[in-house]
């Protein structure tokens, strides 16, 4: 059991830098976004909002303080499933469109039902892998590659 979390937790590394070695040439593997600093969320003035999200156009209210993403710099599976949650389905999986819990607290907390996830298919993945879109109803829209542990806000 132990071996079988280790042997994941170093799979999950080894795609992380793979596909960041891999996406070095295209996007620089966040040089021109960086995650933001433990002292940005407290910055204030649009400023310090701006330099933290790379210098892109303003940042929703709901993305403030969090990690970002543009939708054009996702893996193109994510993006056809963006496509797909902005024409309505049909979903190729019967648990999208479910409600997430947010049992990892990783997004802002908000009441029950107002997150609903997607799945993000990973090409060779036997399962629904790790990668999700989570929506909110107040038109958030979040990234996961790592199945919930961290969170992108998807600036679109």
């Amino acid at each position: 059991m132990i071996f079988r979390n280790v042997l994941r937790s170093l799979l999950r590394v080894l795609g992380a830098l793979f596909l960041c070695v891999a996406l070095v040439g295209a996007a620089g593997c966040g040089a021109k976004n960086p995650a933001p600093t433990a002292a940005s969320p407290r910055a204030s003035g649009s400023a310090s909002a701006s330099a933290s999200t790379g210098g892109d156009a303003a940042v929703p209210k709901w993305a403030k303080g969090m990690a970002t993403v543009r939708a054009d710099a996702l893996p193109r599976q994510a993006r056809e499933v963006l496509a797909l949650i902005d024409k309505g389905g049909p979903y190729p999986y019967r648990q999208d469109g479910t409600v997430f819990g947010n049992f990892e607290k990783a997004l802002p907390r908000q009441k029950r039902g107002h997150y609903h996830e997607f799945t993000v298919t990973t090409p060779g993945a036997r399962d629904r892998g790790a990668r999700r879109i989570v929506t909110g109803e107040g038109g958030e829209f979040f990234y996961t590659d790592d199945h919930y542990e961290t969170f992108k806000a998807v600036l679109r």
